[in-house]
């Protein structure tokens, strides 16, 4: 069907009554059919190709002979008119052999060279290129071709030459000299070809009508197929009962579907007219169950985002919940213009809207990636919208949208616009960052503080989720030590000095102190004893400081050391005065103990539980730093989308517009809609998205998602798709 062009039929035909078993013997009976028209037509197809070498051989050879004989006439008439009287001995004249026939012009040198050289130029070679490539008989692809004849004398020159025809794929053609047998043959040829044609055509279009047939059912026929493969490779994985007289199978099925499955059980056997019903049962297995998430259209790539990281353990946390607002919050973060968030907005629509049509369609790779986001694109440009209304950036520049600005200049003078020459006239601006904090001389260092500030008490909130989430799984399971030894000592840790850090920067943003929280933390590590002076922000801060401190240190042997040794406590109080235990009670023992942090031992090894845990407490301490500073990153990006967004207004549509030129102004705004879209809407939401990623995948989830399930894929006839085997 490839190779004739026809394509199966995307329409729905009426349904045909066809068991299985009739399919294959009509699937036999056109395979059949089919191979036979394609041996007779290849059959007639070479044929056809060789007659119409034929035919050119003889065009062209006859021209040779024509042009020769003429000449040849002419040189003998003119030397009997010059030697009258000289006599020629016919005996001496010798007889020259001749082989025609076609070779690739891309061989026609070496051909020639290599007869040449084998006969010791005892040949005469005429080729002459045939202007149209032509149809190879033996390959089947269009080549570039010459007509050849060699004249020889001999049979060994002869039997050299058909050697080198052989080995060049040169096809011979028989040939004669007399030119009224070449014009029979000529049309004889002529005349066969015609009723090849004729042949052809007619059987092609009897293949490509008997294909046309087969393509309107072969969707179909293929769903059907595809279904019952399906069907028998999940029997293959069912087993016999004893008495081989009924399969047994097991299986996973969500708690929801067990009515469900029974009445489809009972509504089978009812159809099949069995007389034993099926039997549902459900089974209790220490097994850890697949995990399944119910989602829709919405919630589906958020649930893909996590699951790329690792599927939830069974009845674990799920962080997709979360990742839903989370993640485009952490995006617009970092991709604050509600300019840019608009076109993003649009841009998504398009796919939103037309999301039915589209969903039937075979996409491109990046585009069906970004047609299976778009509500995830959705989000992040809404969220961008609101961050860059607190931003007051559309396409970097400011709009005062909810009131007046509280700032203004001091006189005449201050067209600088410093903060030196700006005095408050007004009420603090309600909503976002004052638009005429822009284009001022102190707007960067003012909007990195209020950024920077901004990503630590994110980071730290976000952080704190997590550590909050790891409870919960640990009430759910049932698992005491993991509450105590893990979850209370890293909340202590990380707000004892992120929290603390966190919340000097809410004190100093209401109580607008000058004092240098850089100063503050270092000093609070170094020389905790010390008065703290201007830096201090509230009464009491250096004690507070100092138990703070001294809860961080306490709080890292309380994650390292109990732990393993309450583990191996209970181990021990388990198993004494057994010396044998039948396998099933070692078994559930194990599991009891080890719980949700199962490893897979099947001892208890005091060092392996020993070195994991100190690897778990190493990975957070230096994680609480390291985790921290890379909320930085919302900041980093945030200032440079805000940067490059003012240098393409500023130095392309603004410098466009200066120069009083239609043209260039023209340009300008060309230019600067393609730097926008490819630069800002294209790369940085890739940028930004790649690194709100990045802080869910590490820093959110490796506070407490193990990631080390395994999904649940349901056997179902609308998942079979033509990747599936």
């Amino acid at each position: 069907m490839e190779k004739a062009g026809v394509s199966p039929s995307s329409k729905p035909v009426t349904r045909t009554d066809i068991d299985m078993d009739g399919l294959d013997l009509k699937l036999g009976e056109l395979e059949a059919e089919l191979v036979e028209m394609n041996a007779n037509n290849d059959k007639l197809q070479r044929t056809y190709n060789e007659l119409i070498e034929y035919k050119l051989v003889l065009l062209k050879a006859g021209e040779f002979f024509s042009s020769a004989l003429s000449s040849a006439t002419a040189q003998q008439r003119e030397m009997e008119s010059r030697q009258v009287g000289i006599s020629t001995d016919s005996s001496k004249q010798v007889k020259l052999g001749f082989l025609t026939g076609l070779v690739p012009k891309e061989k026609s040198l070496a051909f020639e060279r290599i007869i040449f050289r084998a006969t010791r130029g005892n040949v005469f070679i005429r080729q002459a290129a045939i202007e149209e490539p032509v149809i190879d008989p033996v390959s089947g692809e269009k080549i570039e071709k010459n007509v050849f004849v060699v004249f020889y004398s001999g049979e060994r020159a002869k039997t050299k030459i058909l050697k080198i025809c052989e080995a060049f794929g040169a096809n011979r053609y028989p040939f004669t000299e007399d030119l009224g047998k070449q014009k029979r043959m000529i049309d004889e040829v002529s005349g066969r070809v015609s009723e090849l044609k004729t042949t052809l055509d007619s059987g092609i279009l009897h293949r490509s009508n008997l294909l046309q047939t087969i393509g309107d059912q072969f969707v179909q026929w293929n769903s059907m197929v595809r279904k019952e493969k399906s069907i028998y490779h999940t029997l293959n994985m069912l087993s016999l009962d004893v008495t081989k007289k009924c399969l047994v199978a097991e299986g996973w099925s969500p708690v929801f579907a067990s009515k469900q499955i029974q009445e489809a059980l009972q509504r089978a056997a009812f159809d099949s007219n069995s007389q034993v019903g099926a039997i549902f049962q459900v089974l209790h297995t220490k097994e850890s169950p697949p995990t399944y998430f119910r989602t829709n259209k919405f919630t589906t790539a958020f649930q893909e985002i996590v699951d790329a990281y690792g599927v939830a353990k069974y009845q674990e946390a799920n962080p997709g919940v979360y990742t839903i607002v989370t993640f485009p919050f952490l995006f617009a973060v970092m991709f604050g213009d509600w300019g840019h968030g608009i076109c993003l907005l649009l841009a998504t629509l398009i796919y939103i809207i037309r999301e039915k049509k589209l969903s039937g369609q075979k996409l491109g790779d990046i585009t069906e990636m970004t047609f299976g986001g778009r509500y995830v694109i959705l989000l992040m440009a809404l969220f961008s919208i609101y961050t860059g209304l607190i931003y007051n950036e559309f396409f970097s520049v400011p709009f005062e949208l909810f009131g007046s600005s509280a700032y203004a200049c001091r006189d005449l003078s201050c067209r600088d616009a410093t903060t030196e020459g700006l005095i408050k006239v007004g009420s603090t601006y309600p909503f976002g960052v004052d638009p005429v904090w822009h284009g001022t001389r102190s707007e960067l260092p003012f909007l990195n503080s209020l950024k920077m500030k901004m990503s630590i008490l994110l980071g730290v909130a976000q952080m704190n989720l997590g550590i909050i989430l790891s409870y919960f799984n640990a009430v759910y399971f049932r698992n005491g030590l993991n509450i105590w030894f893990q979850f209370i000592p890293q909340m202590i840790f990380l707000n004892s000095l992120f929290g603390y850090l966190s919340l000097l920067i809410i004190v100093k943003w209401c109580t607008g102190s000058q004092a240098d929280l850089y100063h503050v933390m270092i000093y609070m590590f170094l020389s905790p004893t010390d008065e703290l002076g201007e830096n201090q922000l509230f009464a009491g801060q250096k004690i507070a400081q100092q138990v703070l401190l001294l809860l961080a240190l306490v709080s890292v042997p309380w994650m390292l050391l109990p732990k393993p040794l309450l583990l191996k406590k209970q181990h021990q109080d388990r198993h004494q005065g057994q010396s044998y235990t039948p396998l099933q009670i070692t078994e559930e023992s194990l599991q009891v103990e080890v719980n949700h942090d199962s490893h897979g031992h099947e001892e208890f090894e005091f060092s392996e539980v020993f070195v994991h845990q100190l690897i778990h407490t190493i990975e957070f301490v230096l994680g609480a730093v390291s985790n921290t500073a890379s909320y930085l990153r919302l900041w980093a990006l945030s200032l440079a989308h805000s940067e490059l967004s003012s240098v393409f207004y500023e130095k392309v549509l603004l410098l466009a517009w200066g120069f009083n030129n239609v043209i260039i102004l023209i340009v300008g705004i060309i230019i600067f809609i393609f730097a926008t879209i490819g630069v800002l809407l294209v790369m940085e939401t890739l940028s930004a998205f790649l690194h709100a990623l990045r802080l869910h995948w590490v820093e959110f989830q490796n506070k407490f998602y193990e990631g080390d399930g395994y999904k649940f894929y349901p056997f179902s006839f609308a998942l079979l798709s033509d990747e599936d085997d």
